[in-house]
């Protein structure tokens, strides 16, 4: 176990502290049913938050113009579509041959019935039912869950414009909280696969092409992997060495900050992220995940939720720790003592972080 300080960076990752969610968003999924329909307020016209019936169009709406309103896409074919801010749900029903990017949704999207479809997608609850062929870019706060379709492939969530950090904070969503490659087939087939993973090298735009029309053109879109909003993980791709480490970063003003920039530091020495998660721990959970050193991490728990990385690679504990010892000073950080002990780690935070998050 390694206690080092941590720098107070304000300069790094400007806009990312910004992503820790509302407390209380924190801890189990809320069901779709809680969700209540908003279309019912005064002044909301339907009309504003529905693409429906269109063929070979670009269409969007730009930040600030959905708002925590719910969305309908239905019946669309050959469309490039785009909502550029965050919402309470969406549909999408009856889709053929699409693009589609989708910005934090706060409950839960639901593919209906659509085909031949690329999507970009940020979510607490993903569903899809009687769809065939969609490749889906995806943020997903909880497991995703196919239903009677076939064809589906995934990717991990890529994307960047200055208002999405705001939007993933508004949504309740957190950045460190995605089980893209997580995916539960409800109607699995004997013998067969329904999902798949995207290639590793796969390009966001050539899956969902930036916007064309001119009032879309106005949003500073990058879909380079170094500046996506979410952290790139491998996910359940295999792992290249049977080496992991785990570090814990402990609620701070910089917290956020900080584990951006060890993903960026282990990432730039060929190290692989694997997995992330945010989560509130109890002194409990810290005896069970730290084991003899919980005693010195349960005074920070009190402050807020965890920040957990997983990496891979040869050498990743040594490595790790030469990095925390050489860059980080200021607070206090759980790394992985030894490959011997990494393991444990590993299955320790991620088997609490799971029970608590209802996974």
């Amino acid at each position: 176990m390694l206690s080092t300080c941590i720098a107070s960076c304000p300069g790094c990752c400007e806009d990312l502290q910004s992503l820790l969610p509302n407390r209380e968003s924190q801890g189990k999924p809320q069901p779709l049913s809680s969700v209540p329909p908003q279309w019912g307020d005064a002044g909301i016209d339907p009309k504003d938050y529905t693409f429906s019936g269109l063929k070979d169009e670009t269409v969007g709406r730009l930040p600030g113009k959905v708002a925590g309103q719910q969305f309908v896409i239905q019946d669309c074919e050959n469309c490039s579509i785009y909502i550029f801010d965050h919402s309470a749900t969406i549909t999408i029903d009856d889709c053929v041959n699409c693009q589609i990017f989708l910005g934090p949704i706060k409950g839960s999207v639901f593919f209906r019935d659509c085909k031949d479809c690329k999507c970009i997608v940020a979510c607490q609850q993903f569903r899809t039912r009687d769809c065939r062929k969609l490749e889906v870019f995806l943020c997903c706060a909880t497991q995703p869950i196919i239903e009677s379709s076939t064809g589906m492939k995934f990717g991990c969530f890529q994307y960047y414009y200055p208002e999405l950090a705001l939007q993933f904070k508004d949504a309740g969503l957190s950045i460190f909280n995605n089980t893209w490659s997580n995916i539960h087939d409800f109607t699995p087939v004997s013998g067969e696969n329904n999902w798949g993973l995207l290639p590793e090298n796969a390009v966001v735009q050539d899956y969902v092409p930036l916007p064309s029309s001119e009032e879309l053109k106005a949003v500073r879109i990058s879909t380079d992997a170094t500046r996506s909003i979410i952290p790139i993980t491998r996910g359940r791709r295999q792992k290249s060495s049977d080496e992991s480490c785990l570090a814990v970063f402990f609620a701070g003003d910089y917290t956020t900050a900080n584990a951006r920039k060890l993903i960026d530091e282990m990432t730039g020495k060929g190290f692989q992220l694997v997995q992330t998660k945010e989560v509130l721990m109890k002194a409990e959970d810290a005896h069970r995940v730290f084991q003899q050193c919980a005693s010195e991490f349960i005074p920070l728990l009190d402050k807020g939720p965890v920040v957990a990385l997983e990496f891979n690679g040869d050498g990743a504990v040594e490595g790790c720790r030469s990095i925390i010892n050489d860059v980080f000073s200021g607070t206090k950080v759980f790394v992985s003592e030894s490959k011997a002990s990494a393991a444990q780690d590993v299955d320790n935070f991620y088997n609490f972080a799971d029970m608590q998050m209802g996974m």
